[in-house]
């Protein structure tokens, strides 16, 4: 979402670094790239004038002009105020001993309120919380079905009543039904308008009444732009929102409504929502968001979604078999499908200090594309196969490539590459540096 703001502040900050001492004129110079920067990325102006005055009035203080290397010192003012405009990390509010406790989703139509209800649901099970859907959206079509479908599909308990009872009513006899089933949280799909009107106004001002959430979250997609901030204004002076989920963070967004809005409302952002997968759901930080901004990478990040993607004896299985030269092609699947699930390539490596520039020489596309090759390369040979890559003759090679839609040139580089690494793991589990050779799954 903020690649292109990333990469305009990255590029003001390396010529910022080539001056040995800073001038008052040079600090000008970065604030004015800086100010272009943030508008660029759809930052509302009130806010950039107020960010970018902050940052003056730091670096061209005494802290800076005493740092043996001034211009790293501006960066760390420039992070130091993007954290504090992007503001504390959100918490979700259990306190208070009436249960279950209830949380609203508000938005307009097609910000991804029903995607977010269930993605909210599995992220609050993680959690050891038992969720509970109600399906309170009656005017957009097939809403309630969808709801209905997703809490299936995650397996979380739900309630319904179709779409001609009024919402309130539904909410109320679904929290109802959520206290007789022993749930700990009841999230609230409302329904949304293509714009703000005072009828929806007034159903979410009732339903905010009979139910008393404890949480009214605003559920806005941050492709939105400017606009998100008019809206999250909109949704605040009526109902008193509580916290911000923004959607579609993956997207094409340029980030500014992250910035806007949580500066113009000063509500707490609490999550971000990643595609359209249930498991594209993360707790928003703004600290890590502030370093992936600048380019300094998000390792705790990276390290809860690999966390999440490997077990922990899985793993210590796997380095004994690599150790031990067992490392088979079916093991390595299963770790390519977990890499997989970890996100997109690029989304991991800017996650990574120093290698979200790299991110820049790779096709994202065409990677998937390798990666879902070598997917149907190993699904189109026998677990024999897999776990005995001898076996692969030429007869067998053509039919893996006939079944997976490649050449036979694809079949034998792939095998190719995965010898030279048994070999290189091998080398390492004797003690010795190998030369490093092809890694499976880099096939033209």
């Amino acid at each position: 979402m903020f690649e292109n703001l990333s990469e305009r502040l990255q590029g003001i900050f390396d010529n910022l670094g080539r001056t040995g001492k800073l001038t008052e004129k040079d600090v000008d110079t970065a604030m004015r790239e800086v100010r272009l920067a943030l508008l660029e990325a759809d930052v509302s102006l009130p806010v950039v004038k107020d960010f970018v005055k902050r940052v003056k009035e730091r670096a061209v203080g005494a802290e800076v002009a005493k740092s043996l290397k001034p211009a790293q010192q501006v960066v760390k003012i420039v992070h130091e105020e993007l954290i504090d405009t992007l503001g504390e990390a959100g918490r979700l509010n259990f306190s208070g001993s009436i249960k279950p406790h209830v949380i609203m989703l508000v938005g307009l139509q097609g910000s991804g309120k029903t995607t977010t209800a269930a993605k909210l649901a599995v992220h609050l099970r993680k959690d050891k919380r038992q969720p509970f859907l109600i399906a309170a959206d009656t005017y957009r079509p097939a809403a309630v079905d969808q709801l209905v479908t997703l809490a299936r599909q995650i397996n979380v308990p739900y309630y319904e009543e179709g779409v001609k009872s009024r919402p309130a009513d539904i909410c109320v006899n679904g929290i109802r039904a959520a206290r007789e089933a022993n749930a700990a949280v009841v999230i609230l799909d409302t329904a949304g308008r293509l714009q703000i009107d005072d009828e929806m106004m007034a159903e979410l001002e009732e339903i905010k009444r009979r139910t008393s959430p404890a949480e009214i979250l605003l559920v806005a997609d941050s492709m939105t732009g400017q606009e998100a901030v008019n809206i999250a204004q909109g949704f605040n002076n009526r109902v008193g929102i509580t916290g911000l989920i923004l959607t579609k963070v993956d997207g094409d967004a340029r980030g500014g409504a992250a910035i806007s809005m949580r500066a113009v409302t000063g509500v707490p952002i609490k999550f971000l929502g990643t595609g359209e997968k249930i498991d594209g759901f993360e707790v928003f930080h703004p600290d890590r968001l502030a370093s992936r901004i600048l380019g300094m990478g998000d390792v705790l990040s990276l390290i809860e979604k690999a966390e999440a993607a490997f077990d922990e004896q899985e793993a210590i299985k796997l380095q004994k078999k690599l150790m031990d030269n067992q490392f088979t092609l079916q093991d390595f699947l299963e770790q390519l499908q977990k890499i997989r699930r970890m996100g997109p390539l690029t989304q991991i490596l800017s996650m990574i200090p120093g290698m979200d520039r790299m991110r820049n020489e790779i096709n994202q596309e065409e990677a998937e594309q390798r990666m879902k090759r070598v997917e149907a390369i190993i699904n189109s040979m026998t677990i024999a196969e897999r776990n005995n890559p001898k076996l692969l003759n030429a007869s067998r090679r053509q039919r893996i490539a006939a079944g997976s839609g490649v050449e036979v040139r694809d079949v034998n580089e792939l095998i190719k590459q995965f010898r030279d690494m048994q070999k290189m793991m091998s080398q390492i589990g004797r003690g010795r540096m190998p030369r490093m050779p092809g890694f499976p799954g880099a096939m033209r």
